[in-house]
């Protein structure tokens, strides 16, 4: 059983979320809260496996909840009405998992729950990668490798980069021509040698550093 906290200033929105999450079987609300600092304590009682944290909050908002929650091991998916919403950028270098839009199906917002829970990143939206081009300055081109990527070797660098963006393990390897394990092995050294928390700050660390430049895939 995932267990889920909902977080949303907007009581209707919350009501609604709350309802479609508990058509699942597997999924459980265990809390909800209207406000940064609320979640914070309702987290912290109820331990939940997700929490979905709106970025706009009067009082203590999302991303200032989501920073004091980074040492916490529930899985942080911000929820937003702006797909390009400068906050979320905040909020993922905060410790989120990612991120969605308010108006996504409801197939799609129960799917997110779960891979947020299995540890998966929410990167497949392209509006995650515009979102990351738009808000990280970039080095100019040509520039040699950054002196952030002297812990990896050449391989890990080039799975970072497909990790940037937004491809499975199962994409990758096949990019790569690397089996699946390996692959896994690889994102496992990554996140260690840099001090990751998951997928998503990995992602940021690329495009900080340098590894990935807007606009090239």
């Amino acid at each position: 059983m995932t267990t889920v906290v909902v977080v949303d200033d907007q009581a209707l929105v919350r009501a609604g979320l709350v309802s479609i999450l508990r058509t699942q079987a597997d999924l459980d609300v265990v809390g909800e809260a209207a406000d940064g600092r609320r979640a914070i304590e309702v987290v912290n009682d109820r331990d939940p496996d997700v929490t979905l944290m709106d970025v706009r909050m009067p009082g203590l908002d999302g991303i200032e909840a989501t920073r004091r929650l980074a040492e916490h091991r529930t899985a942080i998916v911000m929820l937003t009405t702006f797909d390009l919403d400068e906050y979320v950028y905040a909020a993922m270098k905060a410790g989120a998992r990612g991120f969605l839009l308010k108006d996504i199906p409801p197939e799609s917002l129960v799917d997110a729950v779960r891979s947020a829970a299995r540890g998966d990143a929410l990167l497949a939206p392209t509006i995650t990668r515009r979102m990351i081009e738009q808000f990280v300055r970039q080095p100019p081109p040509g520039a040699p490798r950054p002196e952030m990527l002297d812990p990896l070797t050449e391989r890990e660098c080039e799975v970072l980069g497909e990790i940037a963006h937004g491809r499975s393990n199962a994409e990758i390897a096949g990019r790569l021509f690397l089996s699946e394990a390996t692959v896994k092995t690889h994102v496992t050294r990554i996140l260690t040698k840099l001090g990751l928390r998951d997928r998503t700050q990995a992602v940021v660390w690329a495009y900080e550093s340098g590894l990935v430049r807007a606009g090239r895939s």
